[in-house]
């Protein structure tokens, strides 16, 4: 027998990935229920060859129901989330709001498996930033091996990181560009066609970012809290398709060679690290992919045991819906949880 899902953010773009990516994997499900707010109700969604009319999660009864896929944003998770693990509904989370709760684990599967098992607390489990998630599934199995002491990363985050309200500006605005039209900007702080800003989320008082500090707090969380992280995020002019530079200083010698051969037998990695034109990975030829692309891997001579990496995934899989699925897959493949309907 399959699981009841429901999907909480069926209309946004994490919602229908999710969706996509559920039908994509035949996670056994007996029903797939779509949810959002009252002003989405009626709208359709597909959910592989079935078309589903989206439910109100405001007066949605959970008690029947194993999982919620969680991606409505953080106020929502806030409100509903603790309610619907009280219904005995396991709650995956896709916002910020539970990654720093001590009694919610934050997991990526390749990375913390293990740490899935504290989800009992609150049944809740918290999904990372998607920058985050596929930095730690590139750092984990060189971490293993050499000990990182101190990242230096910089991102490079397309528009969809912000939603469909920011592909749409993007959009609108590139073509504003090409047809002379005044060019107006509602999601972000700059002008982002043919342009990159150095702003992600609120300013903090130390004069970083939120996803700056993000990163920091959940690579922490995740990897080893010893680890000293400083992060620089930057919007990029990209549909899809998250970047990331990456600085390593490791404790235990390491070669740029050893880490490519690491990484090629490390789960959701991908290495394309070809010392010629072309003979790396962009976010273009990343979207739609699952895995966690590595390249310009090199050492960095400034540093006792440096490496510098390039890192590149889809945002809206592996920074979102696809470890999404994965934490559920986590949960079935354990045994962690049963249909309520067979029970």
């Amino acid at each position: 027998m399959g699981f009841k899902i429901a999907i909480a953010g069926a209309t946004g773009n994490v919602g229908r990935e999710m969706l996509n990516i559920l039908a994509e994997r035949a996670f056994p499900v007996s029903e797939v229920v779509a949810l959002a707010s009252s002003r989405s109700v009626g709208t359709e969604v597909s959910f592989g060859d079935k078309t589903l009319k989206v439910k109100n999660l405001e007066t949605y009864d959970f008690s029947d129901t194993d999982l919620c896929l969680m991606s409505a944003g953080g106020s929502v998770s806030k409100k509903w989330s603790p309610k619907i693990g009280a219904q005995g509904c396991i709650v995956i989370d896709n916002s910020s709001a539970w990654r720093y709760d001590a009694d919610v684990p934050l997991i990526v599967p390749e990375v913390n498996p293990d740490a899935i098992s504290g989800y009992t607390k609150r049944n809740i489990i918290a999904n990372p930033n998607c920058s985050t998630a596929q930095l730690v599934v590139a750092l984990k199995p060189l971490h293993d091996h050499a000990k990182i002491k101190r990242l230096v990363v910089s991102t490079y985050q397309s528009v969809s990181g912000a939603g469909k309200d920011g592909m749409d500006e993007l959009f609108n605005q590139t073509r504003a560009v090409f047809v002379a039209d005044p060019i107006t900007s509602h999601k972000f702080t700059k002008r982002i066609a043919f342009n990159v800003i150095p702003h992600i989320d609120e300013f903090m008082e130390d004069g970083y970012t939120k996803e700056e500090w993000k990163v920091l707090a959940e690579t922490k969380k995740m990897l080893d809290p010893k680890i000293k992280v400083t992060c620089t995020a930057v919007r990029v002019p990209v549909f899809i398709g998250h970047s990331e530079s990456v600085n390593i200083e490791f404790e235990n010698e390491i070669s740029a060679e050893e880490a490519r051969d690491i990484l090629r037998d490390a789960p959701g990695c991908q290495v394309i690290d070809k010392h010629e034109d072309g003979g790396y990975i962009t976010p273009y030829e990343c979207a739609g992919e699952d895995a966690t692309f590595i390249s310009r891997i090199r050492e960095d001579a400034t540093v006792e045991n440096g490496l510098n990496i390039w890192v590149v995934s889809d945002n809206l899989r592996k920074g979102a819906a696809l470890n999404t699925i994965q934490i559920a897959e986590l949960l079935v493949n354990r045994r962690l949880i049963t249909p309520r309907a067979a029970a």
